[in-house]
């Protein structure tokens, strides 16, 4: 987020105390206080006249003339057209220059970078190739302070449209698609971490207003990262699929089979597509045991174990691996994907790594959606009457809901599985029929537990 957003105030008259002779230039002093006044009321183009006049004299005058100028020709750009429109276009680009130039406390590296890029792509004057060699170095140089949604899209958009011109090689498309998620996620955690905090206090009502006011900024931030997460794995497509993974990483295999962020990255992606049957995903296991005999390393030799039939043996891998890991986000990660191997086995053990996922990390909003679709999956088998088989749909539906609310960037996700589950529950007429409203119904099958039926 940017350092501008944080900035409340401005000091419209001459109490700021500044080192330097613009503060004594009692012209820009007058004209500072005359167009923040306008801006204020959103006048751009009555602030444009005596911003521009501080803007060229005396540059390093207040923030203001940086942060409140943005505003002024972004106001301008949007009313222009043709000439005038490049003419401000330039101008913008160069303010952007300008606020690295005489405000480098105030400014990042990625920043400056992106908001370049982002006008450019915005008024469609720059290239794939430009996009993603400009974001390319933002990312390099300064991935602490990239954190803009659009950009991270873009940053992996470009280069998945340049593979597909034959510029670029489908394993950098991976390295960065490795990249863009990994950052999305850790920027994700510290939304997620505080939502988690807050969401309490929600429910007990006891939410201050300066606590309502982030909570609803941060859910609203995580779930833009949903939404382009959920983009740039639609962008990726086909291209993650076993039938290129496997020629590429038999490829790349022993040229790389001694650096441990290459192998963990290959069988991590070679599990989540499922491509865990074929012999490379045990020699990329091996490798990574051999480099560094984690927990993740344990979850991946249980699922050989499942593989081979050695249920008992598989169990035991996989409770290593919880047992070794000591981070209780890897620890909810890898029960998590441990829950995901018995989806189809054992709905009651996938439920229960599930269920270790929640416990370790109450963000996992993944390990609620597993539940629900466990549940969801399971109607015919729980209930003596087909309004009980329906009602499962009830619990399915919970558990959807909780997924999005512990974590927003999957709040897409979980409202559509929220929604689908209460289409297939028992309606109002339903209900109203059975004459089970306000009443229990309890689950004899693997699920367990109740659900109390709507009243009307």
């Amino acid at each position: 987020m940017k350092k501008k957003l944080y900035i409340t105030a401005i000091a419209v008259m001459g109490f700021v105390v500044l080192g330097n002779s613009q503060a004594q230039n009692p012209e820009c002093m007058t004209n500072l206080s005359i167009y923040t006044e306008h801006v204020k009321v959103k006048n751009y183009d009555a602030a444009y006249t005596p911003w521009k006049m501080v803007y060229d004299n005396c540059p390093t005058l207040n923030w203001a003339n940086i942060l409140y100028g943005e505003r002024i020709l972004k106001d301008k750009l949007k009313k222009s057209t043709g000439a005038d429109r490049t003419a401000n276009i330039n101008a913008l680009l160069e303010l952007y220059d300008n606020r690295a130039k005489y405000f480098p406390a105030k400014t990042d590296v990625a920043e400056t970078i992106i908001d370049k890029v982002l006008l450019k792509y915005d008024e469609k004057m720059i290239s794939d190739e430009e996009i993603y060699s400009q974001l390319d170095k933002a990312f390099t140089e300064d991935k602490k302070n990239f954190k803009n949604p659009k950009a991270l899209y873009l940053y992996f958009s470009s280069l998945v449209d340049l593979n597909s011109e034959g510029k670029k090689e489908l394993e950098e498309v991976f390295l960065n698609y490795d990249n863009v998620t990994e950052k999305i996620e850790e920027e994700n955690e510290k939304l997620t971490d505080v939502i988690n905090k807050l969401l309490p206090k929600e429910d007990a009502g006891t939410l201050t207003s300066k606590e309502k006011k982030q909570l609803k900024s941060y859910s609203s931030y995580s779930e833009v990262y949903g939404k382009i997460a959920e983009s740039i794995d639609g962008k990726l497509g086909a291209l993650a699929n076993c039938e290129n993974l496997i020629p590429l990483y038999e490829k790349n295999f022993e040229a790389k089979k001694n650096d441990i962020t290459w192998v963990k990255r290959a069988v991590g992606r070679m599990f989540s597509k499922e491509c865990t049957e074929d012999p490379l995903f045990k020699k990329l296991f091996e490798a990574q045991l051999a480099l560094e005999p984690s927990a993740s390393a344990y979850m991946y030799g249980g699922t050989l174990k499942i593989n081979s039939g050695d249920k008992a043996g598989a169990i035991e891998d996989f409770n290593k691996a919880l047992e070794l890991e000591t981070d209780s986000k890897k620890k909810s990660n890898i029960a998590y994907k441990i829950a995901t191997s018995y989806r189809r086995s054992s709905k009651s053990t996938a439920r229960n790594y599930a269920q270790k996922a929640i416990n370790a990390n109450p963000s996992n909003g993944k390990a609620y959606l597993l539940i629900a679709s466990l549940y969801a999956g399971s109607a015919n088998q729980c209930g003596s009457t087909p309004f009980e088989k329906r009602a499962i749909y009830w619990k399915a539906e919970d558990m959807a809901s909780k997924a999005g609310r512990v974590d927003p960037s999957l709040r897409g996700r979980a409202n559509q599985a929220a929604a689908s589950y209460r289409a297939k529950a028992p309606s109002k007429t339903d209900i109203f029929n059975s004459g089970m409203a306000g009443k229990t119904i309890s689950f004899s099958c693997w699920v367990g537990g109740s659900v109390k039926v709507p009243n009307l």
